[in-house]
Formats: C-alpha cells, sequence, structure tokens
C-alpha cells in the first residue's frame, strides 16, 4: 500500500505587529503535525499568544543540513509540516533552504503561505522606484568586504537593499557615503510594523549625520533602500559610479586589467573606460 507525502508548507509570520499573522497562516500552523522552527523559544510567544498547540522543533542555520533528511523522512511518511523563522518569510536571508530543497528533490510538495516580509515592506513605502530591483541580504561584517561589495553595487541602475545589523548600520552608512557619494538618495527602515517604526529618507550625506546624533535610530531590525545609479542620456558621458570603480581598480591593476573587469562590473564599454584610464594618465 502506498503513502501519499504530506505537504511542506513555508509560512511567513509577522515581523512585528503579531495581527499581521493571516488567517491561512494560522489555520495551517494548528493543522500540521509539526512545526520547524528557526528558534522554537522564539517562535514559542507567537504561537502561545494564539493559542496554537502544535509541537515544534528547531531547525536553523547550525542543524539546518542535518536535520533536513530526516523531517523529509516524516513528509514523505505522509506528514503535513510548517516551516517557519523568527520573523517574516523564512529563506529570505533566513534558515530554510537546505529543507526546501531537499522535499522538493525528493517530489514532495512545498507550498508558500505569503504573508510579512521587511525587505517587501520596506520598498512599498520607501518612494523609490520599485519596478526593477535588487536583494543583497547582509553585506559582509567586515570593512573591507563590506566596501568591496558596495564598489561593485556602485553601478547597479536598479533599486537596491539591503538588511543590516543595528550594531553595524552607522559603519555602513559611512561606507555608502564614502563609495556612492553625498547625493545618493537612501532610505533607512527600521523597526517595521513596531511601536517604533520609522522610514526615513534622505540624501546619504543627510541621513549618516542624522542617524550619528541620534542613537535611537541605531537599535532594531534595520532595512537600507538605496536609490540606483543614474542613468546617463548622453551617449559621450560616463556614469560617475562607473567611473569610480575605475579609479579603484586602476590603483591595483593594469590599465588593460582594469578596464576590462570595470566594464564586467559596470556594463559600460570596456573601450570607453580602457580610453578613459588613459586621459587620467594611468
Amino acid at each position: 500500500m502506498s503513502t501519499t507525502a504530506g505537504t511542506l508548507y513555508v509560512v511567513a509570520t509577522p515581523i512585528g505587529n503579531l495581527q499581521d499573522l493571516t488567517p491561512r497562516a494560522l489555520e495551517v500552523l494548528r493543522s500540521v503535525s509539526l512545526i520547524a522552527a528557526e528558534d522554537t523559544r522564539h517562535s514559542a510567544r507567537l504561537l502561545q499568544h494564539f493559542g496554537i498547540t502544535t509541537a515544534t522543533t528547531a531547525c536553523h542555520d547550525h542543524n539546518e543540513r542535518d536535520k533536513s533528511a530526516r523531517l523529509v523522512e516524516r513528509l514523505l511518511a505522509g506528514e503535513d509540516m510548517a516551516l517557519i523563522s523568527d520573523a517574516g518569510t523564512p529563506l529570505i536571508s533566513d534558515p530554510g533552504f537546505h529543507l526546501v530543497r531537499q522535499a522538493r528533490e525528493a517530489g514532495v510538495r512545498v507550498s508558500p503561505i505569503p504573508g510579512a516580509c521587511a525587505l517587501i515592506a520596506a520598498l512599498s513605502a520607501a518612494g523609490l522606484p520599485s519596478d526593477r530591483f535588487s536583494f543583497e541580504g547582509f553585506l559582509p561584517a567586515k570593512a573591507h568586504g563590506r566596501r568591496q561589495r558596495i564598489e561593485a553595487l556602485a553601478a547597479e541602475s536598479r533599486t537596491w537593499m539591503l538588511y543590516e545589523a543595528p550594531h553595524r548600520l552607522l559603519e555602513c552608512l559611512e561606507d555608502l557615503l564614502d563609495i556612492l557619494g553625498p547625493a545618493r538618495q537612501v532610505v533607512l527602515a527600521r523597526e517595521l510594523t513596531k511601536t517604533f517604526e520609522t522610514i526615513r529618507g534622505a540624501p546619504l550625506a543627510e541621513l549618516v549625520e542624522w542617524v550619528r546624533n541620534d542613537p535611537d535610530q541605531q537599535r532594531g531590525e534595520c532595512v537600507l533602500v538605496v536609490e540606483g545609479a543614474p542613468q546617463s542620456t548622453d551617449e559621450d558621458a560616463l556614469d560617475p559610479a562607473a567611473e569610480r570603480v575605475l579609479d579603484i581598480l586602476l590603483e591595483e591593476l593594469p590599465v588593460k586589467q582594469a578596464a576590462a573587469l570595470a566594464a564586467r562590473i559596470t556594463g559600460v564599454k570596456k573601450n570607453r573606460l580602457y580610453q578613459l584610464a588613459l586621459e587620467k594618465g594611468r
């Protein structure tokens, strides 16, 4: 006799305001056999608030690879299961990728239960172009890696977003200011849906000064929404961000190599960048 496999539900949970948990998410969390949670102690408060008594098990960055196989076995045996993170949509800078991938590879149905997501909430209220955008997650914690990543993004024409820990927020903003310049618009979305929700957009120079002078802005969960690099209408004009990338590469590389790599990063024609480098006398 064959057994019908269960379903793995990927359930979005509130990022602050508990009332953002959808009725469908409530129904699923109550009906499944098991909830795989990033932190069972953290999720216990949410489950207790709604009177959900479903059993939970920890599934986080440190055990997910090993534990996923056992969870998939239970799914294949016919159990339905929910995957949740501490807040927001699982897998978006949160654990869950390995479990979802192994479940799909085993032929298990994976069903999303949409809901709160900090990056989408921030983008929807930022007032920056949202027809095309890029999400960068968390930048490297160390300054060198963080600055390298920002430099690679300097010429990105789409709006781009990142998450940042509160204790690194000011350092990150200062790096953005140094690399992107004082006029680039950036929106800080902090403590979304919570009591002290703050959404502040300003040129980088102004935003850095505001955060530096108000320690309260360096608390809580942070999303940064960054305006894309301006696109030149003059065929001969070069985007300042692309020129900045070229200048940085010229400090370490020969002209030909720097121009080729800058072209790959920025999308500007290699010959144009090579000519500019020669004009700079490098």
